[in-house]
């Protein structure tokens, strides 16, 4: 469905500026992600991040014509463009998508809760989209943002909506419920996930129940046996349809029986809902856990509620399939890099996997391997020419399309592309023909629907490498990235540091998504790694912090900008510049405050400014320090000393030069606790991955890198056995060890050996037993229930910082992050 600008400008009740009247099928909020610009409406919005008017010449120069902005716009700057001027932003983007949907009248499901809305929401399409037509919240879209763009995406095909509404503070469910206005209401876990802006579990529900207050929501489905949720729920005044064990519920638990490969669920229930005798229903699913368990049951209910026949309902339970809730990223054959979205094949999860791709794809050729889109309710002329559209968009290289829909239709849109099209009409014809050579110096996209069995190509093409891996959550980078920026005042650039290869979780992944995120600067220990970086596709300014004369040459070939920390590098670097004819060549000083490490002394800056001033070789783009202490609150005064200095001889230089530059000082710690060392660029390093070195609890860091490997066997030993070299183990009493995949050949300090080291087995801390060898050790795994061969161990990540392993260790994080060998696989996921 389409708007006029003018009837976007009456709905925001904003005003428009400009001569034309476009139609709007898109809405826009990241400039970064435009595929149909001439129909798109940019919206620019404000937030503690950033400001969206910012980014309108760039979103302009891609060919988007229309804008909603809240600031006044030099409109002769954006020839033919339109502008709607709005007092928020943000709430015209709400206003808009709350009108679209009362322009339909269909079943609409708002799912919320603290945890499971994902699951339940993805459960329900897979339970109920062979009945109707859905349309359904892409991934975790339940923001205040995220909502408005998954309610806009109604059609007129659509029978069904299922949104997800997340909060983070009170207050915010109000604009929610006014853009879903759910029929049915689902109310999931009320745990303690996101609870930071509530003041206790009571005030959250409150909040939460909130988006079921119109008229509209006439039921409620919510688990019965919580006490307090009851209690707030009866003060709806909806229907509630609850279940639990205890008898009141309207879905009765009878039992839960956990089995080996699944669970099977008795209930009773009254059919329809109503007063009627009770029927039992007896279903089985394919998971144990408690999590998967609760939201089954929720699902269950929506099924009854739906009036699904007893006989369907038994057969798609046991048919649930895990959600797939993030896009990996692995380093693949042949130099390429895998992204497996081999779980779903719909056009919302399509276009965000496709923009995921441009934000790792730099310097590579781009694949995708389609399947089939099985959707419902749209022709496949129109679906493919919309899937055929995204590629051209997006400049895929090569499609390797696999299913006969997709075969017999995408071909049709590409024929005037220059994508390069392959077409099988199975999985299997396509693993027939598989050869390793196929595939070379590309990113590639795995994305199917699960009937096609996509696994199956994704282990074909991932690199092999043994079971020990460091995932990385690109998403908590750009967390963590916005959580200092925040700290900043506007203007004040960053300067993120990938050097030691990001802190060993990958420097060119890292520097990617950095780089598409708004990053000004990267910063490197040595000019090979700004090679690697460059020839990732890496565009940002780089400054290379310990350059040596023999990297000359690539510093020039790969624009990579030295710092120079000596007179002895700075003339022989200015005896290269003349050489070969180069003139104001980007460098960087630092000056020596009191680290005592590299940089110029401070009686030596009128000899480097009078050096500087004598010669065109170089153009100075900043100047820095280094502080010592800045994490220890007892040597704030030796900081602030190191800053007076730095400060004193920047701006001494500055007078010297007659230019200004960047100036920059702090460091993770600095950022947080000292803003009047902020200057004009800060250095952000170990705080991007997750630690927080200031200790202040003024930031909230996501943990970035979580360090996974396996179990390869069980034993049982005897009382006086003993375990690894040297017998410095001999158990006391018939104890279980558990051998796993990680030695001191993947960089596990051999030092956390005999009991010092912990990891973390089925939830539960488990010491390292005897020493650790090259590539495995061996854990007491006594009294931990449900052990198997082949499961999983957490060496650090969530549930056990690498703070606190690197203290066992008696190091820092530092080391114990930058040691990870890279035989290590890492895996990079957005959720």
């Amino acid at each position: 469905m389409k708007y006029s600008l003018t009837d976007i400008a009456k709905i925001t009740k904003g005003e428009l500026i400009g001569s034309s009247n476009p139609f709007i099928e898109h809405l826009l909020i990241d400039s970064r992600k435009i595929v149909n610009p001439s129909d798109s409406l940019f919206f620019a919005i404000i937030t503690a991040q950033g400001d969206g008017h910012r980014f309108i010449a760039d979103a302009f120069k891609k060919g988007v014509n229309s804008f909603i902005v809240s600031k006044k716009i030099v409109t002769s700057d954006f020839k033919g463009a339109n502008f709607v001027k709005v007092k928020n932003v943000l709430s015209a983007l709400q206003r808009i998508a709350a009108h679209h949907r009362n322009k339909f009248d269909i079943d609409v499901i708002g799912v919320t809760g603290s945890n499971g809305k994902t699951i339940v929401k993805e459960w329900l399409y897979q339970l109920l989209h062979l009945d109707k037509n859905i349309i359904r919240s892409p991934r975790s879209y339940n923001s205040q943002v995220g909502v408005p763009l998954s309610v806009w995406q109604i059609e007129e095909q659509h029978e069904l909506a299922i949104f997800e509404a997340g909060i983070s503070k009170p207050g915010e469910m109000h604009f929610l419920e006014f853009i879903i206005q759910p029929t049915l209401g689902i109310l999931t876990n009320i745990g303690e996930a996101h609870s930071e802006g509530f003041k206790n579990k009571k005030q959250k529900l409150e909040e939460k129940l909130k988006l079921f207050q119109s008229s509209n929501c006439k039921t409620i489905i919510a688990n019965g046996d919580d006490k307090k949720s009851r209690d707030e729920l009866k003060k709806t005044g909806k229907q509630i349809i609850s279940w639990g064990y205890h008898k009141r519920n309207a879905v009765k638990l009878e039992y839960v029986r956990l089995k080996d490969n699944g669970t099977e669920v008795s209930v009773c229930y009254k059919p329809g809902l109503k007063k009627v005798k009770q029927e039992a229903l007896n279903f089985a699913i394919p998971f144990t856990d408690n999590a998967s368990i609760e939201n089954a049951i929720t699902c269950c209910c929506v099924l009854l509620y739906f009036g699904m026949q007893k006989k369907t309902i038994i057969e798609r339970m046991k048919l649930l399939q895990q959600v797939n809730m993030r896009l990996e990223m692995k380093k693949g054959i042949n130099n390429c890099v895998v992204i497996n979205d081999s779980y779903s094949a719909d056009l919302s999860s399509f276009n965000i996997a496709l923009n995921f791709l441009q934000q790792q794809s730099s310097g590579l050729q781009k694949t995708v391997i389609l399947s089939d889109f099985l959707q419902t309710g749209i022709s496949n002329k129109l679906l493919y020419k919309q899937i055929a559209d995204s590629l051209n968009q997006n400049k895929i290289n090569r499609v390797i399309s696999i299913g006969e829909q997709i075969s017999n239709n995408l071909p049709l849109f590409l024929n005037d592309s220059t994508i390069k099209q392959e077409c099988f009409l199975s999985t299997e014809s396509f693993l027939q023909q598989f050869r390793t050579s196929q595939f070379k110096d590309e990113t590639i996209l795995i994305k199917g629907a699960r009937k096609f069995e996509f696994e199956q190509i994704t282990r074909l093409i991932e690199q092999k490498v043994h079971q020990t891996r460091l995932e990385i959550n690109l998403d908590a980078i750009v967390h963590n990235l916005k959580e200092y920026q925040k700290l900043l005042k506007p203007g004040v650039k960053t300067m993120a540091m990938v050097k030691a290869y990001a802190y060993g979780s990958g420097g060119a992944e890292i520097a990617g998504i950095l780089q598409y995120h708004g990053c000004h600067y990267l910063g490197v220990a040595y000019a090979d790694e700004g090679v690697e970086l460059r020839k990732a596709g890496i565009h940002l300014p780089i400054m290379v912090m310990n350059p040596d004369e023999n990297s000359f040459d690539v510093l020039v070939e790969y624009n990579l900008e030295p710092e120079i920390f000596s007179f002895d590098l700075l003339k022989k670097l200015d005896i290269y510049l003349k050489r070969e004819a180069l003139q104001q060549f980007p460098v960087h000083l630092e000056i020596e405050t009191g680290m005592n490490r590299l940089g110029f002394a401070l009686n030596t800056l009128d000899e480097l400014g009078d050096f500087l001033n004598n010669t065109s070789s170089f153009k100075i783009q900043s100047v820095f320090s280094h502080l010592a202490s800045s994490d220890n609150e007892r040597q704030d005064d030796y900081t602030l000393v190191q800053a007076e200095k730095f400060n004193s001889a920047a701006t001494s230089l500055e007078k010297k030069l007659g230019y200004t530059f960047l100036k920059h000082l702090a460091n993770s710690a600095a950022i947080v606790r000292m803003p009047e060392l902020h200057f004009n660029m800060v250095r952000p390093g170990i705080g991007l991955y997750g630690v927080d070195s200031s200790a202040s609890k003024k930031i909230k860091l996501q943990t970035v890198a979580t360090l996974i490997t396996t179990i390869a066997q069980i034993k049982k030993l005897k009382a006086g056995e003993s375990v690894s070299y040297g017998r410095k183990a001999i158990v006391e009493k018939d104890s279980v060890i558990a051998t796993v995949r990680i030695g001191y050949a993947d960089g596990y300090p051999r030092r956390l050996g005999n009991g010092i080291g912990k990891m973390l087995v089925n939830g539960r801390l488990t010491s390292v037993i005897g020493v650790v060898c090259m590539d495995m050790l061996m854990l007491d795994i006594t009294g931990i229930k449900d052990v198997k061969e082949g499961g999983e161990v957490i060496v650090f990540g969530k549930g056990l910082r690498v703070q606190q392993l690197a203290e066992w260790a008696n190091t820092i994080p530092y080391e114990i992050m930058t040691g990870i060998s890279q035989r290590v696989k890492r895996i990079y996921f957005q959720e």
